[in-house]
């Protein structure tokens, strides 16, 4: 009997080793080697493949223009993150941590599209079709062609498709999807890359949408081979933290939209709920005139949002003080916190540094360095920021603020929520920002400068 060939794959990054390795030399991840059967190549007079259809270039200008027409979607905020709405024939990924929403959400979404565009099939791996419907009914949800089915293989997905030929499918999950042409278990790395493979075929030579619902690793990345992100079209991901209400589907890939687009919701009884303005949802309980707290004016893709950064600066117990941040870069705060110390004399070294951005939003633009740092400098000399003003501006090493990309939006977007004032980095070398009438513009230049206008006077 001939032996069995196998071979080890990482499940994290889809490295292939000939033996069974307990840390990955490329994610260096501790067992994630699982083995796999090599299946037996055919003989060489029955591997005879059709001829391939050899198609001649075209030049660019010859490229017939197919119109594509978005599915238009009554949820806004995924159809902003999607660019506009569903695209046809597009393969789009959803990724969250457990229990974040990702298949409340897409439930939501296939009733809808039912309702107003045709047949949806759902396919669960993980549910069976009385619990979907269970949480439908928690949600309210209803639609005549929105069709459920609980399967696994893939070979009996594609049959329904073909029998049903519906205008969308949602298969939740992909790593619960399997093939039975490889003997490797499900959710293995190359169980998901054939599946995936075979249903971006199956969309692209067709007008069906499909969405696939992934697992992430302790890390937040998504599960499987990193080429499955480079099969899709689209890749959202659902992040929130699981004790705060909010929860942000944000577009890291999109080849048919702009890419760092973000869409807020909250999660209620009856499932997601669009927040239309979320800056004013982050701001419902900011409490006025407390120290440690400030407005910043961030970018999230295309669209301004103001949050609240609260800071607390405590008298620390031990030889080094500690430095928390939660919703900004942990580096960051250590850049700031320095400068602060360096450039403005403020006493730091004594004291523990607390940061945390209201709603649980994460802030990676360097914009909401001034708010950051006036938020230490209020808490540090117990004195509040006024209340009616909002901040925007980077911070150098040397204490200068710096400037930011579209002014004018970020401060619209303020004087639309009610502030009366906004500190700003002095536009140096360019043309004259366009900012509101009625809002007064404050420019400093330096660190400095912006805590003697931001912070109010000492209390008698």
């Amino acid at each position: 009997m001939a032996k069995l060939r196998t071979r080890f794959v990482c499940q994290e990054c889809g490295r292939i080793s000939p033996k069974q390795m307990g840390k990955c030399p490329s994610c260096q991840q501790f067992g994630t080697f699982v083995e796999e059967v090599l299946e037996k190549e055919p003989a060489a007079g029955n591997n005879r493949r059709p001829a391939l259809t050899v198609r001649p270039p075209v030049k660019l200008a010859e490229v017939e223009k197919e119109n594509y027409q978005r599915m238009k979607l009554p949820i806004g905020e995924l159809s902003r993150v999607l660019g506009g709405g569903i695209v046809p024939s597009s393969l789009v990924l959803l990724g969250g941590d457990p229990g974040i929403g990702k298949s409340t959400l897409l439930l939501q979404m296939a009733a809808m599209v039912a309702k107003e565009h045709g047949k949806v099939l759902y396919v669960s791996g993980e549910e069976s079709t009385q619990q979907i419907r269970m949480r439908a009914d928690r949600m309210k949800v209803t639609a005549d062609d929105l069709y459920l089915v609980t399967e696994t293989r893939l070979d009996a997905i594609m049959s329904h498709i073909q029998t049903e030929k519906p205008i969308m499918v949602i298969i939740d999950s992909i790593q619960t999807t399997w093939t039975d042409q490889l003997k490797s278990a499900a959710g293995s790395v190359s169980q998901v890359r054939e599946c995936a493979t075979r249903l971006q075929e199956l969309a692209k030579n067709s007008a069906i949408t499909i969405f696939l619902v992934g697992h992430v690793t302790k890390e937040g990345t998504i599960a499987g081979p990193r080429v499955l992100e480079h099969i899709v079209d689209t890749v959202l991901q659902l992040q929130g933290d699981p004790f705060h209400r909010y929860r942000l589907l944000r577009s890291i890939k999109n080849r048919f939209g702009a890419t760092s687009e973000v869409g807020v919701f909250e999660m209620i009884e009856t499932g997601l709920e669009e927040v239309p303005n979320p800056s004013e949802a982050f701001l419902a309980e900011r409490q006025i005139n407390a120290s440690g707290s400030a407005i910043a004016v961030t970018m999230e893709g295309t669209r301004p949002l103001l949050v609240e950064i609260q800071a607390l600066a405590s008298a620390t117990t031990f030889a080094n003080p500690r430095r928390t941040a939660n919703g900004i870069e942990y580096n960051r705060l250590l850049l700031l916190t320095a400068v602060l110390s360096r450039r403005v004399r403020l006493s730091l070294a004594d004291r523990d540094v607390f940061v945390n951005v209201i709603g649980g939003l994460d802030i990676d633009e360097p914009a909401s360095d001034l708010s950051v740092a006036m938020a230490i400098a209020s808490s540090v000399r117990d004195r509040p920021v006024h209340a009616d003003m909002a901040f925007v501006g980077e911070i150098g090493l040397s204490g200068e603020l710096r400037t930011v990309s579209q002014p004018e939006l970020r401060l619209r977007e303020a004087f639309k929520l009610g502030f009366k004032r906004c500190v700003v980095p002095v536009a140096v070398g360019r043309q004259k920002p366009n900012y509101p009438k009625g809002l007064k513009v404050i420019e400093c230049r330096t660190l400095k400068d912006a805590l003697q206008v931001g912070l109010m006077p000492p209390s008698a």
